[in-house]
């Protein structure tokens, strides 16, 4: 059973199941849904508001002020109202730009999944915040999904196809924080006051990276009422971003996943052992959760990450800690000039090219100026030389698994999933 399959039998509500890994992936998945113009966007909020009316209207009896604060509901803050349904986003004439993320197809049935199942049809989602920022190289976007006075699960959009997105995936690597770890920072303690006590937070890849940070840099009184934090496949964090001090005062509340053969999940640092979900695809197609394997209400779960998920740690923690921040900063500037004169659609293309990714980026490197073409050329040369004396030093099952499963198979066809642009 996968994750649509989940969907389309678990028929309990959360009063008779609680929350789980599963409802966090799909509803991380959910994310990918672009909800400009149907999700109330998030606005100004009754209790931040008041104290500004009361010095504006301080001369008003208390009848009218109670009559601006109504108002300021009414027109100026649908996010404190009940939200949308997941019904509400069945809009055909919608669909060809609604969807995106590695797989838009199953994001699309996610969709429909959701509005169907009695488990998830009567959440409502409000106080949505998307960014596309391509000066800052920010692609950010969240939203709130509210079970009436119980819960509330605030979840965070992982990359998109473009390549500002991806850069920003890349700048982790040598910039701490990026902007859409501040923005997710600052929109979980925007949102929180206005939730139920109970809060959930969680992402898929990126989305996870920032639903660990918001978490990480909630103030005391908004991080004492988030119960579980859901990272999947997400990246870690650049060295020294956090302290163990930080790690702690989250402990026992983090649920990490990552597939068996996890390569999106193993980057960079994060010091909370995972949970290792079998898949049903091999190599990067495993990033995605809809290859997921499902037992009853949980994640099929195995002991450990696959040879080659060890093997892609050990490779880019060493390759990475070649360089200073500002020479990575220039490796990530090359790699978008050769991404942009390859003649690539979308970013995604070429970072789930598997094994072609390599040659793909060596070759377009060929098209840019000369000093970003050498800083490309040698630092994936650095990388080749890593990757051989692991190999040297008794790898070599690991490294030839790791080249190998980079190379997606055909998805399932059982299902519309193939990768769209």
């Amino acid at each position: 059973m996968d994750l649509l399959d989940y969907l389309a039998t678990e028929f309990a509500t959360f009063d008779d199941k609680p929350f789980n890994p599963v409802d966090s992936a799909a509803l991380s998945q959910f994310c990918m849904v672009r909800a400009e113009g149907i999700v109330p966007p998030l606005r100004e909020t009754v209790s931040s508001a008041a104290p500004r009316l009361r010095r504006t209207f301080s001369a008003l009896r208390k009848r009218q002020l109670i009559q601006k604060l109504s108002d300021l509901v009414q027109d100026r803050s649908p996010s404190l109202r009940g939200g949308v349904r997941f019904v509400d986003f069945l809009r055909a004439e919608r669909y060809e730009d609604m969807f995106t993320g590695l797989i838009p197809g199953r994001v699309k049935e996610n969709l429909v999944a959701l509005a169907a199942s009695p488990r998830f049809r009567d959440m409502a989602m409000r106080d949505y915040a998307s960014l596309f920022d391509a000066e800052r190289q920010t692609q950010f976007a969240a939203m709130s999904f509210v079970r009436e006075k119980d819960f509330a699960y605030i979840g965070f959009r992982g990359t998109d196809t473009s390549a500002i997105g991806w850069r920003e995936n890349f700048n982790m690597a040598c910039q701490a924080p990026v902007p859409a770890q501040e923005q997710a920072a600052r929109y979980l303690e925007a949102v929180a006051p206005n939730l139920p006590c109970r809060l959930f937070v969680g992402g898929h890849s990126k989305g996870g990276n920032l639903a660990l940070y918001a978490a990480m840099k909630a103030s005391p009184a908004v991080q004492d009422r988030i119960e579980l934090v859901y990272s999947h496949d997400a990246p870690g964090f650049k060295a020294g971003t956090f302290a163990p001090d930080d790690w702690n005062r989250l402990s026992g509340r983090i649920h990490r996943t990552v597939p068996q053969e996890s390569v999106v999940g193993m980057l960079m640092e994060t010091p909370i052992a995972p949970h290792v979900v079998k898949s049903s695809e091999h190599g990067i197609m495993q990033h995605s959760p809809f290859t997921w394997e499902v037992a009853g209400d949980d994640f099929a779960y195995l002991d450990d990450v696959a040879d080659s998920a060890k093997f892609t740690d050990a490779l880019i923690s060493e390759w990475l800690a070649r360089y200073t921040d500002s020479e990575a900063a220039a490796i990530v500037d090359a790699l978008f000039k050769a991404i942009e004169a390859s003649g690539a659609q979308n970013a995604t293309d070429v970072f789930f090219g598997g094994a072609k990714t390599v040659a793909l980026v060596t070759e377009a490197a060929k098209n840019i100026d000369g000093s970003a073409r050498d800083t490309l050329l040698g630092a994936l040369s650095a990388l080749a030389e890593v990757a051989a004396r692991l190999t040297a030093q008794g790898l070599a099952g690991a490294a030839q698994n790791a080249v190998s499963k980079l190379v997606p198979k055909t998805p399932r066809t059982s299902r519309s999933s193939k990768p769209q642009a």
